[in-house]
C-alpha cells in the first residue's frame, strides 16, 4: 500500500518537530522544505531525523529539501512558514508580512499538489487559513487549520494540573478563534464523566481559561528567546493522522463555515469530523446563551481581522 506524502512547510521548530512526530507515528514519508539563510539547514534536519529511526524503530523516508519540486503529488501539506511578531512591529506589519509569506506558499502548493488536503500552522492562524483558501482555491473541506486542538490541549492540561488528575480523564472542547477570544464550553468539558463545574469553582474555572487564552505568551514569557512548539507540533500530527488513516476524529480545528453558527463565509474553531476528505462535517453545538455570546464576539473579531488582512494584501 502506498505511503502518504506528507510535506511540510518551514523548518523552524515546530516544522521540524511535526515531522519528527509524524515521522515517529509511521503516517507517511515527509518532505521538509524551507527556503532558510543556510541552504542545507531542512536536509540537515532530515537527515539528522532519519538516522534517529533505527534506534527508535519507525520506518518512514525523509527528504529536507529548498526546492518545491520535491513535495510535488502531497496527500496533506503543512504550513508552518512565516515570521514571529518583533519589538517595535505592528499588529498590520505582522498580518502584512505573513500574508504575503502564506499567500506565495499557497500559490505554490496549488501548482505542485493540487489535490493536497492542507493544515494552517501559521499565525495569525484565523486570518493565514483565509488566506491560504484565497489563494489556492480549493474547495473549504481540504483547508483547515489547527488551533482547536492546541487550545483544548493547554485547557485540558491545566484542568488536570488543577484537580491532580490524568489529563487522559479532561474532555473539553474550545471554539472561536485562536488566542484571546477562544470560547471555552463548560457544558461540553467533563472529568471521567462529571461536569467540569462541579468540580471546580465559577471563578477559579475562569482563572483557568484565561490561562489557556494566555497559554502561547506564558511559553514565550518563560523561554525569552522563542515560542512554543512541542504541543502545537503534535497537535499538527493528530490532524495529519486523522486524515492519512481516515480516523473520522470529532475534534476542534479552523473550519470554514457559512450557515453553521451563522458564520457567513469564514474560518474559525469549531467541532469537526476529520478524515480522509479533510473536514468532512462541521458539528453545530446548541450552546447555552453565554457561549453563543462569547462564540458570535469571537467571530466578529475573526472578520475583522480577515478584513484588514484584505485590506494590507488588496492588489497582491
Amino acid at each position: 500500500m502506498r505511503r502518504a506524502k506528507i510535506s511540510i512547510i518551514g523548518a523552524g521548530n515546530v516544522g521540524a518537530t511535526t515531522a519528527h512526530w509524524s515521522a515517529a507515528a509511521e503516517l507517511g514519508d515527509v518532505v521538509l522544505l524551507d527556503i532558510p539563510a543556510t541552504e542545507g539547514m531542512p536536509a540537515g534536519k532530515a537527515l539528522d531525523l532519519f538516522q534517529a529511526s533505527p534506534i527508535m524503530g519507525f520506518d518512514s523516508r525523509l527528504v529536507g529539501t529548498t526546492d518545491w519540486a520535491d513535495t510535488a503529488g502531497s496527500d496533506v501539506v503543512v504550513v508552518t512558514a512565516g515570521i514571529a511578531r518583533k519589538p517595535g512591529m505592528s499588529r498590520d506589519d505582522l498580518l502584512s508580512t505573513n500574508a504575503k509569506i502564506v499567500g506565495n506558499v499557497a500559490a505554490q502548493i496549488r501548482e505542485t499538489s493540487p489535490e493536497a488536503i492542507v493544515i494552517v500552522v501559521s499565525n495569525p492562524l484565523d486570518a493565514m487559513v483565509q488566506r491560504t483558501f484565497q489563494v489556492t482555491g480549493f474547495p473549504a473541506a481540504r483547508v483547515m487549520g489547527q488551533a482547536g486542538i492546541l487550545d483544548t490541549a493547554r485547557y485540558r492540561a491545566f484542568l488536570a494540573m488543577e484537580l491532580g488528575v490524568s489529563v487522559e480523564d479532561i474532555a473539553a472542547m474550545l471554539l472561536g478563534g485562536h488566542g484571546d477570544t477562544m470560547v471555552p464550553i463548560p457544558s461540553c468539558t467533563s472529568v471521567g464523566g462529571i461536569p467540569v463545574t462541579q468540580l471546580i469553582g465559577q471563578e477559579r474555572l475562569a482563572e483557568i481559561v484565561d490561562r489557556t487564552r494566555k497559554g502561547g505568551a506564558e511559553i514565550v514569557g518563560l523561554l525569552k528567546t522563542g515560542s512554543a512548539y512541542y504541543a502545537p507540533a503534535a497537535a499538527t500530527a493528530q490532524m495529519i493522522e486523522a486524515i492519512v488513516r481516515d480516523k473520522k476524529r470529532l475534534i476542534p480545528a479552523a473550519a470554514y463555515c457559512d450557515k453553521e453558527y451563522g458564520v457567513g463565509g469564514y474560518f474559525v474553531g469549531v467541532p469537526v469530523i476529520l478524515g480522509s476528505g479533510g473536514v468532512e462535517r462541521v458539528i453545530e453545538l446548541d450552546l447555552l446563551p453565554d457561549e453563543r455570546a462569547g462564540l458570535d464576539k469571537s467571530i466578529a473579531a475573526v472578520k475583522e481581522l480577515v478584513a484588514a488582512m484584505d485590506r494590507l494584501t488588496a492588489g497582491s
